[in-house]
């Protein structure tokens, strides 16, 4: 049994002065003037004077740009900031940068590994830098020719496979602005998102493995590209095909069908010859798509220069990523963990990619391919801790862990015992570390920092340049106390807008609503006096389903179009362990019954139109759905009774439109695992 706040770990004296933090630290004191005593010493220097702290990260990693990086933002406030407004980069240029560099630098092997890369039915392979440098620019260069114009969208339906962080490359080295979504999300919620920001050309694989199954997705691309008027060309990527050539349910689309094959074709271009698109500050580099409770999925866009300085300071200095390494973190396309993935590249190491169940094969799967891959940064979730701890693995003892130096714990809060099983199972010697962030802001907010020790369940500092605080409901700052989680000034990664929300209206109301003028996360966190933060979950509806934010609406939408429904309300609680409950509270309407029947058709109508984390865990009838007096489902309340508050801490009956329909919710606490 381990306690909470429990010192697990300390960075020895060769860890710590051989970080890039120290590194860094050491260039301020001899290029700035500016020692400093410790980590939190640096950190208030970052949010105090975040311009010169941003200069700073810009010239330590020299990041190539044409204009001036004399002016940091432009002054205006959230959420109206804009970074770097007098430079031009581009993201993809600094991701393959030493490939760049291989021919006049002798430190740079351009046959380096850039992906290490497996699937259920593929082996582990490599991808050098050399050729997804090439691949990158063949496909760029022929995007060019489709037409491909900066601002277009370029979008994706793919695995986790090479494949999809070439187009992304490609795409954003010419100014397309990406965006993709997981190969098992199913037609309904993949067109939301695409239809929104109608993009030109769009990249889908036929089909995925996972379990040991095979899907074949071939109807769901056509029926995403007929939905997608905008679509000038689909790329078709063969990824579980036996035959050659394009099938048959393609001919009938509007679009031009290239294979993926013919995007790479033709001889390399060179590197000299190839031309990165270096873009202004309000240029977009992706859309990332975040859900809430009404409408559309919200399609966030991010810049290139935020972006880019907000990579490479957290992966250089709170992931301490080098030359070498390889990070390995379990993910779908459709997560911000994926372009953190690819983001790697930005600091010399390289990443593995896997398409295919983390239990695939038994439960070690996921530690047998870090040790074959030689991964020295490990990815994972509170959730598959527990499933490791069931099944009796102990990793340390059955694999080559020698390189592992690092663990990233993310994706839910995690307890003392999470952190214990890593010491316990895989090697004393680890650098356990929990991050927490979002897709907001692709990135992370509260996270590692190499140069200070390891408490059971704590997240050891906020991340550098963040000026992140906890509040109470009054907009007043706490220490040792559970309350919001807040931005209290701007930070590059930030949304520079929503797509197609006019005015930024809904950006605004997302999150600088409930504080003026200040970003509200959406997550509880307490602050502890020596600069530890420990996160308690979502404070607002998001359902958090083992990582992956879904939006209630999305349930709402496909759920309610069923004829025997008449109303519904999903939550999603957090349990200790890193566990996951989300139950579907359905109205019913006259004359209905929720039998098996009824229950397998909600399910395969969520699993097959959104994705299979959207299916809740139990389905139960209902008689009334609460509301407010303004008419809004109370779904924050609703979760923070099945998590034990008391009733009259949760939700004031006065505000309700329906004050006796919590007494249901009340009593179905008590079923709730513990």
């Amino acid at each position: 049994m381990v306690n909470e706040g429990e010192l697990l770990w300390t960075p020895g004296d060769t860890f710590a002065r051989g970080s890039n933090l120290a590194r860094y630290l050491d260039w301020l004191a001899a290029e700035r003037g500016l020692p400093f005593a410790d980590y939190d010493a640096l950190w208030r220097w970052s949010v105090r004077e975040p311009d010169a702290f941003w200069t700073s990260i810009w010239d330590w990693c020299d990041v190539r740009h044409d204009g001036s990086a004399r002016r940091v933002t432009d002054g205006a406030p959230m959420p109206a900031t804009r970074w770097f407004p007098d430079a031009r980069v581009n993201y993809a240029e600094h991701v393959l940068r030493r490939a760049a560099q291989a021919g006049a630098d002798v430190g740079v092997d351009v046959k380096q590994p850039a992906f290490h890369h497996a699937s259920e039915t593929r082996a582990l392979r490599t991808l050098s830098l050399a050729e997804l440098a090439s691949q990158v620019r063949r496909f760029a260069t022929r995007l060019r020719e489709l037409g491909v114009q900066p601002g277009d969208r370029v979008v994706a339906y793919l695995p986790n496979v090479p494949e999809c962080a070439v187009a992304m490359l490609a795409a954003t080295s010419i100014g397309a602005v990406w965006s993709s979504a997981a190969i098992d999300f199913g037609v309904r919620t993949v067109v939301d998102r695409f239809q929104q920001i109608a993009p030109k050309v769009l990249i889908a694989a036929d089909g995925y493995t996972f379990g040991g199954k095979t899907f074949d997705r071939t109807r769901e691309v056509v029926e995403i590209a007929q939905a997608l008027p905008s679509l000038q060309t689909l790329v078709w990527l063969p990824n579980i095909a036996v035959a050659d050539g394009l099938p048959a349910e393609t001919s009938s689309l509007r679009c031009a069908v290239q294979p993926w094959d013919a995007l790479l074709s033709g001889p390399d271009v060179p590197a000299d010859a190839f031309r990165f698109e270096r873009v202004g500050a309000d240029h977009p580099l992706w859309i990332v798509f975040s859900s809430g409770t009404t409408g559309l999925p919200k399609a966030i866009v991010h810049s290139h220069a935020g972006v880019l300085v907000e990579h490479l300071k957290v992966m250089h200095l709170h992931m301490d990523l080098r030359a070498g390494d390889v990070m390995f973190f379990y993910s779908t396309t459709g997560w911000m963990m994926w372009n953190l993935l690819v983001a790697a590249l930005l600091t010399g190491a390289s990443a593995v990619l896997y398409d295919g169940s983390p239990m695939h094969g038994g439960p070690e799967c996921l530690w047998k391919l870090a040790a074959e891959a030689g991964a020295t940064c490990f990815g994972g979730s509170p959730t598959f801790v527990q499933m490791m701890e069931k099944a009796g693995i102990e990793p340390g003892r059955q694999f080559d862990l020698s390189r592992l130096r690092s663990v990233l714990l993310s994706g839910a809060p995690c307890t003392p015992e999470t952190f214990a099983w890593f010491y316990r199972c895989v090697k004393a010697d680890l650098w356990v570390t929990s991050q927490s962030g979002g897709t907001e802001l692709c990135s992370g907010l509260v996270g590692a920092v190499p140069l200070l020790p390891v408490h059971a369940g704590e997240i050891q500092a906020r991340m550098l340049g963040m000026a992140v605080d906890v509040w109470n409901d009054a907009g007043e700052r706490i220490v040792d106390e559970v309350g919001e989680l807040v931005v209290t000034q701007p930070a590059p990664s930030m949304p520079i807008f929503f797509w197609n929300d006019e005015g930024g209206a809904r950006y605004r109301e997302s999150y600088f609503e409930h504080f003026p003028g200040v970003w509200r996360h959406g997550d509880f966190m307490r602050l502890t006096p020596h600069g530890g933060c420990y996160i308690y979950g979502r404070a607002d509806s998001t359902l958090n389903r083992y990582g992956v934010r879904i939006g209630s609406a999305e349930i709402y939408r496909v759920v309610e179009e069923i004829e025997a429904i008449a109303d519904s309300l999903v939550v999603c609680c957090e349990l200790p362990g890193g566990r996951f409950f989300m139950p579907l509270f359905l109205r019913l309407r006259d004359g209905a019954t929720l039998d098996d029947a009824l229950r397998a058709h909600v399910a395969e109508r969520l699993r097959t139109l959104c994705s299979p984390r959207h299916v809740p865990d139990v389905m139960v009838a209902m008689e009334q759905i609460p509301y407010t007096l303004t008419g809004k489902k109370m779904e924050v309340p609703v979760r923070k009774i099945l998590m034990g508050r008391p009733v009259e801490q949760a939700a004031s009956r006065d505000a309700m439109a329906n004050p006796a329909a919590l007494d249901a919710y009340v009593a179905f606490a008590g079923t709730v695992p513990r």
